[in-house]
C-alpha cells in the first residue's frame, strides 16, 4: 500500500469535491406544489433562493391550505437537490460511501 499514493488522490477527491459543491450552489431547481400555484426554486446545495404564489390561492380563510402548499413546495425542492447533489457526489466518489460528516 503506497500512502504517498492514497494520500495524493484523497487530496484529488477533495478538490473535485469542493468544485462539484461550488457547482451546485449554482444549479437551480424549480419544484412546483398545487398544481403548479406555487414554485419554489432551490439551487443544488439545497438553499431555498425563492418562492412565487399565484394570488388565487390567496385565501384569508384557509391560510393553512397555503402553508401546506408552501411546505410541500420546499420538500420537493430540497428532495431534487438532495438527489442531484448525491449523483454528482456519486461520480467523484465511485458510489463509494462517505464518513459522516463528509457528505453535503
Amino acid at each position: 500500500m503506497n500512502i504517498a499514493k492514497m494520500m495524493k488522490q484523497a487530496q484529488k477527491m477533495q478538490q473535485d469535491m469542493q468544485e462539484a459543491q461550488a457547482a451546485l450552489a449554482e444549479k437551480e431547481i424549480e419544484a412546483t406544489a398545487g398544481g403548479g400555484k406555487i414554485t419554489v426554486t432551490a439551487n443544488g446545495a439545497g438553499e431555498i433562493l425563492k418562492i412565487k404564489i399565484d394570488p388565487s390561492v390567496v385565501d384569508p380563510e384557509d391560510v393553512e391550505m397555503l402553508e401546506d402548499l408552501i411546505l410541500s413546495g420546499i420538500k420537493q425542492a430540497s428532495d431534487q437537490a438532495k438527489e442531484i447533489a448525491g449523483e454528482e457526489m456519486g461520480k467523484i466518489t465511485g458510489g463509494m460511501g462517505l464518513p459522516p460528516g463528509m457528505g453535503l
